[in-house]
C-alpha cells in the first residue's frame, strides 16, 4: 500500500541544542551565526530572525559533541539571498572563526561548528545557476548549461563579496525571511531511518545511495538529510553530551498533524504530547516535535 505523503507545506521548525557553557553559546549564535536573542522563561536560550524561532539552546551539557554517534550532522539555517550569506561569510572571516564555503550549484552553502561541535550550515537558495541531486546510485552536479559540475567546490568569495555594499553592517543580524531550511541527521542505518521517515511520517524520498538518503515535503531538495557517516550501528550521544536535543517538524493544519499521528500509532510508534505538538523519536533515538506552524498575522 502506498503511503500517505506528509502535506506539501511542511517545513523544519525550530532545533534544540544542548550546550556546556550559556555565555559562550549565547556569544557565538548572536555575534558570529547572527541570531537574535529572544524572550524566554526558563534557563534556555531562544534565538530566532525576524521574530522566528529557529535555535534553542539547553546550557546542561558537560561535554562537548561525542564522536561516532547519531545525532546532529547539522541544522540548516536558509538566508534570503547572496548578500546575506556574503554578509555571513564576511563576518565570520572577520571573527577568524573556521568555516568551509560550498558551491552545491542549487545552493551557495557554508558549514562551520559551534563551540561544542554542534554543525552549522547557512544557505541561500540558487536554482538558477543548476542543479544538483541524485542519479544512477550517486551524486550529481551541473550548472545552468548542463556542464557536469562536482557540487563540492569553494564558493567563488569575490564574486559572492560583490552582493555586499560598502556601507554594509557586517554585524547585522539576520533579517526576516530567514528561516530553518533542513536538518541533517547521524543515524544507525538508513535503511531504518527511512522506513520511519517515509513510509510512517509520510516524506517522499527525494534521494537514497549507500549510506545516505534525503527526504522531503513539497518537492524540495531536502528536509531531512540522513547518513551514516559515524558508522554503521552509530549509538545515541552519552548522557551529558552537548549535541541535538529535539528537533520540529512544522505542518501547516491540525489535520496534518493528525494524518502523521495515525500514521506513527499504526507503527507502534510511541508518541507523547510536548509543547503543543507529538513528540517521538526516530530508530536512532533522534527525537522530533511534530505540530502545527504558528501563523504570523
Amino acid at each position: 500500500m502506498k503511503t500517505q505523503a506528509i502535506a506539501a507545506k511542511t517545513g523544519v521548525g525550530a532545533v534544540e541544542l544542548a550546550v556546556t557553557d550559556r555565555e559562550r553559546a549565547l556569544r557565538f549564535y548572536r555575534d558570529y551565526v547572527g541570531l537574535t536573542p529572544l524572550e524566554s522563561e526558563g534557563p534556555e536560550i531562544r534565538l530566532g530572525a525576524g521574530g522566528r524561532e529557529l535555535v534553542v539552546l539547553y546550557p546542561d551539557a558537560d561535554r562537548p559533541v561525542v564522536p561516532k554517534t547519531s545525532g546532529l550532522y547539522h541544522l540548516a539555517i536558509v538566508v534570503p539571498d547572496r548578500r546575506e550569506l556574503a554578509r555571513v561569510v564576511a563576518r565570520l572571516g572577520k571573527l577568524r572563526w573556521d568555516q568551509y564555503p560550498t558551491d552545491h550549484v542549487m545552493t551557495k552553502a557554508n558549514y562551520l561548528w559551534d563551540p561544542d561541535g554542534n554543525g552549522i550550515e547557512i544557505y541561500t537558495e540558487t536554482p538558477e545557476d543548476g542543479t544538483m541531486g541524485f542519479a544512477n546510485g550517486t551524486f550529481f552536479a551541473q550548472d545552468k548549461d548542463g556542464r557536469p559540475r562536482s557540487g563540492r567546490d569553494p564558493i567563488d568569495l569575490e564574486k559572492l563579496f560583490l552582493h555586499l555594499r560598502e556601507d554594509d553592517d557586517l554585524d547585522k543580524a539576520m533579517p526576516a525571511g530567514t528561516k530553518m531550511g533542513h536538518i541533517h541527521l547521524h543515524v544507525a542505518d538508513v535503511e531504518d531511518a527511512l522506513r520511519f521517515y517515509h513510509d510512517l511520517v509520510g516524506f517522499d524520498v527525494m534521494g537514497h545511495v549507500p549510506g545516505v538518503g534525503f527526504v522531503s515535503a513539497g518537492g524540495y531538495h531536502h528536509h531531512v538529510g540522513l547518513n551514516t557517516w559515524a558508522g554503521q550501528g552509530a549509538p545515541p550521544a552519552p548522557p551529558g553530551a552537548a549535541g541535538l536535543r529535539r528537533y520540529t517538524i512544522e505542518l501547516p493544519a491540525q489535520r496534518d498533524l493528525d494524518d502523521v499521528a495515525s500514521r506513527l500509532e499504526h507503527g507502534d510508534v510511541r508518541m507523547t504530547e510536548e509543547a503543543g505538538g507529538l513528540a517521538a523519536a526516530d530508530p536512532s533515538a533522534n527525537r522530533v516535535l511534530f505540530r502545527v506552524a504558528e501563523t504570523k498575522p
